[in-house]
């Protein structure tokens, strides 16, 4: 909708084609002709103050609103970006806990291999224990043997000085 000024403060709807009183009659070129809102002049002056106050009276409260929606909008992302550091420090302890898994494999590996050693220490430990006693053993024999023979070399000679012949004493 456009006016026009007239130059002694009067408005001039451009939609009424000139020559005409304002009144509407029947015409083909328009659907809405007849309306009130076209029977009446406008006033500029009267249209810039009263949107002036209309935007007075809702333009407080359209900016606290607004400001309103800006300052949740704005909690809401500090939201998600704790909410999204707190996944990605989820996803920082995921690669620590594979770590972790591959320490604990680790540690049952050199777990297992220990119990191994452990197992082949105790069984050379048993196999050493019976070697000594069988070296005692043979020891034992040997000196046994050898302590036999002692003793029949010491009967020996024992029999040999009874078997020389010995001077008569003189009385």
């Amino acid at each position: 909708m456009e006016e026009e000024g007239s130059g002694d403060g009067q408005t001039v709807d451009s939609r009424i084609p000139p020559g005409g009183d304002g009144a509407a009659g029947p015409s083909n070129d328009t659907i809405d002709e007849g309306l009130p809102e076209d029977q009446f002049p406008v006033d500029l002056k009267a249209v810039e103050q009263l949107s002036e106050g209309l935007l007075a009276h809702y333009l407080p409260n359209l900016l606290q609103n607004s400001k309103h929606a800006l300052q949740e909008l704005t909690q809401n992302q500090v939201v998600l970006l704790d909410t999204l550091d707190q996944e990605i420090s989820k996803f920082k302890e995921c690669g620590s806990v594979l770590d972790i898994n591959a320490l604990f494999s680790e540690a049952k590996y050199y777990h297992n291999k220990l119990v191994n050693i452990r197992k082949e220490m105790m069984l050379l430990h048993e196999k050493t224990s019976k070697l000594k006693k069988r070296a005692l053993k043979l020891q034992q024999k040997k000196t046994g043997g050898k302590f036999k023979q002692e003793q029949q070399r010491e009967r020996a000679l024992g029999r040999e000085k009874q078997l020389t012949a010995k001077p008569a004493k003189r009385t």
